[in-house]
């Protein structure tokens, strides 16, 4: 189990309000307020769906994806490529490893919003959107 919860400040119940993090028996939870009754869901499911989310859209999207991080790395050799790969192909080690505070941050700013429900089950992700080519 997790330690941390990687999308912490990201993850909002269905009435809008963001998720507290706890920890229990050394575990990461997310608490969920259910009318008073404080259901903790362990960090790790809901960041796994998370992941999981991220990487199908990539995945999806994959040349694009990596021709705009290497533009913006100002970067396009072999090596760069490569190392892009690799790092799309194990995006789910963030479960282990979490993500820096500020890139936390900044994805809050940019709109990133996880929405479970009760449950703990992911009902709406909304992830920044390329617009356009620019």
């Amino acid at each position: 189990m997790s330690t941390k919860a990687v999308f912490e400040g990201l993850v909002y119940d269905e009435a809008g309000r963001p998720l507290e993090v706890t920890t229990v028996g050394g575990e990461a939870q997310y608490v969920i307020d259910d009318a008073g009754f404080r259901r903790h869901i362990d960090a790790q499911i809901i960041d796994r769906q998370v992941i999981q989310a991220i990487q199908e859209q990539v995945e999806a999207n994959k040349e694009l994806v990596e021709e705009m991080m290497m533009r913006m790395i100002g970067s396009d050799d072999l090596f760069t490529k490569a190392a892009l790969e690799l790092s799309i192909k194990n995006m789910d080690q963030a479960l282990e490893r979490g993500i820096p505070d500020d890139a936390r941050m900044w994805l809050g700013v940019m709109g990133f919003r996880i929405v479970v429900n009760l449950h703990g089950e992911v009902i709406q992700f909304n992830m920044p959107g390329v617009a356009g080519e620019e």
